[in-house]
């Protein structure tokens, strides 16, 4: 089978994307299942594995893209939940199927402390894996374990978003256009933010209430706090992390809730104090993905709502390196996707 990996070059700390054209094909063990992949999509920590900049990186020699679907090619002993045809995708996380988050779920992260989806054939444990929509293609499907579930726990699971309330989504990156999908499906008012005006444009088509552009408006902040009439918003998905987050804090709602999600800026120390949090009474919630059991229940509300992600180009298996360079260029709304 073809497969790609992420190799140290020269002990340089950044990975080169290495195509290996024969490799095994990989045999599922007891209670595994073999995955033949059909897409994959690329999120930002696909880049920060690649330039050596994750605390997940497994230092090369991995299968990159935590993002992954296909259907199931062969079954492993004892395997009853699935059967050969049936259309999956990979969760993030490989050991977290349900329950709370451990710290040892870092040791099977997908695409960075064990290998990806970016191959032909993908083995993993039967629990791992979950079913995809029908109304889904598999690459539409291939965008959801990350980027998608990263919004849905934010929102559903820890957010408990109501319709009505109102969320702040920063920028037009895979999390927060489908926190935009998932949010305005549900009821609420939207608020999104980008330095493209095109962008804006494409976001107010699914359903954005209000958009800022940050670049003409600096005090975005300001400008949601008039746009809310002094109120603020009850959620902020926040994509940003110390570049953004102060900003975030004067913009949400007392008793609201800031889901602190990316590092966009930098891994550095908010510049900014705190005491919004304290004086508004916010709930501050990191936010890394979700387990199998928070994937099914995104997936049933994708199906019942019949969200489809939104797709900004699909390369092929060949183009991977064109893939990685288009969502480093910054110019995509939605996902990039490789297909076979």
């Amino acid at each position: 089978m073809r497969r790609y990996l992420l190799q140290s070059v020269d002990e340089a700390k950044e990975l080169e994307l290495v195509l290996e054209e024969n490799a095994p094909n990989p045999e599922p063990g007891p209670g595994e299942v073999r995955v033949k992949m059909r897409a994959c999509s690329l999120n930002y920590r696909d880049l920060l594995m690649k330039t050596g900049q994750s605390a997940s990186s497994a230092g090369g020699g991995v299968v990159p893209l935590s993002d992954g679907a296909g259907e199931i090619d062969a079954v492993g002993e004892g395997v009853t939940k699935w059967k050969a045809g049936d259309r999956v995708m990979g969760g993030f996380f490989r050991d977290w199927v349900d329950g709370p988050f451990d710290l040892g779920y870092h040791k099977a992260a997908r695409g960075g402390s064990c290998d990806g989806m970016l191959a032909d054939f993908v083995v993993g444990p039967a629990d791992s894996f979950v079913a995809t929509p029908d109304h889904l293609s598999d690459a539409e499907a291939a965008c959801l374990p990350c980027a998608g579930l990263t919004a849905w726990q934010a929102l559903m699971e820890r957010g408990h978003l109501a319709a009505g309330q109102t969320v702040l989504a920063l920028g037009t990156g895979g999390v927060s256009v489908f926190a935009l999908q998932l949010a305005t499906a549900a009821g609420a008012r939207v608020v999104i933010t980008s330095s493209s005006d095109e962008k804006l444009a494409h976001a107010r088509k699914l359903g954005a209430w209000e958009t800022i552009n940050y670049r003409e408006n600096e005090d975005w902040d300001s400008r949601v706090w008039k746009l809310t009439e002094k109120r603020g918003v009850d959620h902020v998905i926040e994509v940003g992390g110390p570049g953004t987050l102060g900003r975030s804090m004067n913009a949400v709602a007392a008793g609201g809730h800031i889901a602190l999600i990316g590092v966009l800026t930098g891994f550095s120390p908010p510049d900014a104090t705190l005491f919004p949090l304290l004086a508004r009474n916010v709930d501050l919630h990191g936010i890394y993905v979700g387990s199998a059991a928070m994937f099914e229940r995104m997936n049933a509300f994708l199906a019942e709502k019949e969200i489809r992600p939104v797709i900004d180009r699909t390369f092929s298996f060949e183009e991977a390196e064109a893939a990685y360079a288009h969502l480093q260029s910054g110019e995509h709304f939605g996902k990039v996707v490789v297909g076979w």
